[in-house]
């Protein structure tokens, strides 16, 4: 049975007819869900339930992105909300033990929200570093401005989401942080010399690189490839993701349907793969857009279907916890999230 090299959306919060016979024939690797795609636990469920059955894995990745704060795809009143990255950031200053804690408890909590209906990856940790004239749309979603910190913090919730059956995805390798615009509607270009991106925005991913799958930015960085962004070029994907930051996990696009990509869908998977990328990520729910891109992706093999394979093994059955306990010592340590 074969798989298709790539993640698609759905429109709503049912896979319709015409989504089913595209599921059955192309076969994706993983879903991605959004805010429109999610009602409640048993609804969820059963949209998770069904797009597992329609490619015939069991396992099949279910990705969301669910960082808390502004970012949070399963939100009140269904689900708890969470507080923003930066606060772990906050508490970290203060006192570095209550910081990490406080990562990895909110993060094993996500977990168990997640599996509950399925969803079995989350787009978190994310490593960005912050810097001062950097576009909001990392804003308070960073832990820190420090890349220690962000080490820190990043790996306690990576392991609090590993616990709880739930893959990462570190994101958004490179480095998102110094762009100055947002890549969901222009392509960002960082003029930061080498030196500086390898000395401030780097080091996170290279620290995290055991981790099993990566999400790219759209972001171009001119002293390295002035034309391509990094899902694009293969001076950033073979020369800094793989050979210097180490990262032999799989490696996805972030959303093909944003903005900062020119070109038409097939042309932007063409580029994507030529630059060594394993996955195709598609999250708007547009079928004539996912069709082009499973055509274009087509089917995952080779190097690409090893580390896909790698990164599925690597889930976990939830460890056992106290859910009840674990919620009074959030409400010790974050008491104004609670």
């Amino acid at each position: 049975m074969t798989t298709g090299a790539f993640i698609c959306g759905c429109a709503a919060t049912e896979l319709n007819s015409d989504e089913c016979s595209f599921i059955r024939e192309h076969r994706p690797w993983g879903l991605i869900l959004f805010k429109r795609n999610i009602r409640d636990r048993a609804q969820t469920g059963a949209l998770v339930s069904r797009f597992r059955e329609l490619v015939g894995r069991p396992d099949a990745p279910v990705l969301i992105d669910q960082e808390g704060g502004r970012v949070q795809r399963m939100g009140a009143p269904e689900w708890r909300a969470y507080p923003a990255g930066r606060r772990y950031g906050e508490l970290y200053r203060d006192n570095p033990l209550q910081g990490l804690t406080a990562a990895r408890l909110v993060s094993r909590l996500m977990a168990d929200d997640l599996s509950e209906v399925g969803i079995n990856a989350d787009c978190v940790p994310l490593l960005d570093v912050p810097q001062p004239d950097g576009h909001d749309v990392i804003g308070d979603r960073a832990y820190d401005s420090d890349a220690l910190v962000i080490i820190c913090l990043a790996r306690a919730i990576a392991c609090g989401m590993m616990a709880g059956g739930v893959l990462p995805v570190i994101k958004h390798i490179p480095g998102h942080g110094r762009a100055t615009a947002d890549s969901h509607l222009d392509l960002p270009v960082v003029d930061a010399s080498a030196d500086e991106l390898r000395a401030i925005d780097f080091p996170p991913f290279a620290a995290l690189a055991d981790l099993p799958m990566a999400m790219t930015a759209h972001v171009v960085y001119s002293a390295l490839d002035a034309e391509q962004p990094a899902t694009l070029s293969a001076s950033l994907v073979e020369g800094v993701i793989r050979r210097e930051m180490q990262f032999d996990g799989l490696l996805m696009t972030d959303d093909l349907s944003m903005k900062a990509l020119s070109g038409s869908m097939t042309d932007k998977v063409r580029r994507a793969r030529e630059a060594g990328i394993d996955m195709m990520l598609h999250c708007n729910g547009d079928l004539g857009e996912m069709r082009q891109v499973a055509v274009a992706a087509g089917e995952l093999t080779g190097p690409a279907l090893d580390r896909a394979r790698r990164a599925t093994a690597a889930l976990r059955v939830p460890s056992d916890y106290d859910r009840d306990r674990a919620l009074y010592l959030y409400g010790r340590l974050m008491p104004e999230s609670v």
